[in-house]
């Protein structure tokens, strides 16, 4: 596997975790009783992306240590995934 090709897997993993991490620690303006005019009560409290932001980084490096630790510390790839699952036929 190229640089290159480990910088694209790490992009798209970091993308699919942002958006899983993102509801979690999410305060509502409802749960604060402080819902200010104009905007819904489920409207987030304040800003939370930096937080989501350093999340991420650190659970998509976990990820991707895993993933490399598959495929070059047990020699899997991706040619290797469907034997993992049992034949029904």
């Amino acid at each position: 596997m190229t640089w290159v090709s480990i910088i694209a897997m790490y992009f798209v993993f970091w993308w699919l975790t942002l958006f899983a991490i993102l509801p979690f620690g999410l305060k509502t303006q409802d749960e604060d009783n402080d819902v200010t005019l104009g905007t819904v009560s489920s409207a987030p409290r304040g800003p939370h992306m930096l937080r989501a932001i350093l999340w991420t980084t650190v659970v998509t490096a976990v990820l991707m240590g895993g993933f490399f630790g598959i495929t070059r510390g047990l020699g899997y790839s991706f040619d290797d995934f469907p034997n993992f699952l049992p034949e029904l036929r």
